[in-house]
């Protein structure tokens, strides 16, 4: 084999793993944003909202934002992801 054929074949390789580390990871990813987020908004429904406590009205917006960015930034992650493990099996 040439040298060419070669550098294919270890960057190949190369992009197998990096995938394979991006998809062990994307559960951490998505799951932590989201319960952290669920967990404000449900804080701010027990705690704001039930008992009329405007003071945790921070709360819902944080949780809003972090809902709203992780969905926003995840979309197209996992379209790459998809479209990525397409190629290279």
């Amino acid at each position: 084999m040439n040298t060419t054929k070669m550098e294919y074949i270890k960057s190949n390789l190369e992009s197998k793993k990096l995938l394979r580390t991006e998809l062990l990871f994307t559960p951490v990813l998505i799951l932590v944003p989201s319960i952290v987020s669920i967990f404000l908004i449900n804080d701010w429904y027990v705690r704001g909202f039930m008992q009329g406590n405007a003071a945790f009205d921070g709360e819902l917006m944080l949780g809003i934002i972090i809902f709203i960015g992780n969905m926003l930034f995840d979309i197209p992650f996992l379209r790459f992801l998809v479209k990525k493990r397409r190629v290279t099996e």
